[in-house]
């Protein structure tokens, strides 16, 4: 009886020293590991790479990380990522969560934004506990868009090897040949064609001395004309003043005289008014005359008849 009543304190102390361990294990993992709050973050993008466990941080600082993961059962375009954070750390108004990608293929939950001052996030959400918003980051907008450029950049790397292709190499190497060749040429005939210019220039700048002496010429002989004939053409002039005055006194005359006149014979009448009429043409001719020399000089006495202009 005596070894069966220690046995069973034997067991007795060992059980009670097991429960004491677990106990002590359990406080110390509850010193390790504080008190923490749930949130909930609705991403509606993928969220390749983030698995249960992975780390959550604020800022850079570690301070959670993923309970639950798993499409919302309300709207499967979203997915529910349940985190789990420290009670320490401030989960303010204004806070947003983004998934934080690398290379490497792990992504973490990146918590930002929070503003001093703010009340905490404490409402419940859709799923029972408080939510954070999300926000798109740059490096895992990217990274969800690599698998497109990546298709872009094999599209344009296939298109670089058709331009690069030994046909095309062939035709770039004979344009930089005949390139060559022509710098050459040029590089031999520049002293010609330098002196041709030069030429070119020296003819040009002769042709508008020579205008110019033309034009000089031209206007020194219209002055000489008009000034030396200036009093042929006055005298002209008044000359035709005096024979129209004539032709106008002898008008007049053969007025007052028309009873006498109409005793003369039939003949002599008309031969008079025909002498009459050829006097005023030659007059109305003469200061028709004059008037162009005085307009346009004497060249139009002495040069000949003008010739047609002829438009093609």
């Amino acid at each position: 009886m005596e070894t069966r009543a220690n046995y069973i304190w034997v067991g007795a102390v060992t059980l009670v020293l097991l429960i004491g361990a677990a106990l002590l294990i359990v406080w110390i993992a509850r010193l390790n590991h504080p008190e923490q709050n749930r949130y909930d973050i609705f991403f509606k993008q993928s969220v390749d790479g983030v698995t249960k466990g992975s780390s959550v941080s604020f800022s850079g600082v570690p301070v959670g990380q993923v309970s639950q993961i798993a499409l919302w059962e309300k709207d499967p375009e979203f997915v529910r990522v349940r985190i789990t954070v420290n009670k320490s750390v401030p989960i303010l108004v204004g806070t947003t969560a983004s998934l934080q990608g690398s290379f490497t293929g792990v992504t973490t939950i990146q918590l930002s934004g929070a503003i001093k001052g703010a009340p905490p996030i404490t409402d419940p959400g859709p799923a029972g506990v408080p939510e954070i918003p999300t926000k798109r980051s740059g490096l895992g907008e990217l990274l969800t868009s690599a698998p497109v450029l990546l298709e872009r950049l094999t599209n344009l790397t296939d298109r670089l090897s058709l331009v690069l292709s030994d046909k095309n190499q062939k035709a770039f190497s004979n344009i930089l040949a005949n390139t060559d060749r022509l710098s050459a040429s040029l590089a031999t005939t520049a002293p010609d064609v330098k002196a041709t210019l030069d030429e070119l220039q020296n003819t040009i700048r002769q042709a508008n001395y020579t205008l110019a002496s033309f034009e000089k010429l031209s206007d020194s002989a219209n002055a000489a004309l008009n000034d030396d004939h200036k009093g042929l053409i006055r005298q002209m002039h008044d000359t035709l003043k005096s024979a129209g005055a004539a032709a106008a006194s002898l008008q007049s005359v053969l007025e007052e005289a028309r009873p006498g006149v109409r005793q003369l014979n039939e003949r002599t009448l008309p031969a008079a008014e025909s002498t009459i009429r050829d006097l005023q043409v030659t007059t109305h001719a003469l200061r028709d005359l004059t008037d162009q020399m005085k307009d346009r000089g004497l060249g139009t006495l002495i040069g000949g008849p003008q010739l047609p202009d002829y438009k093609h």
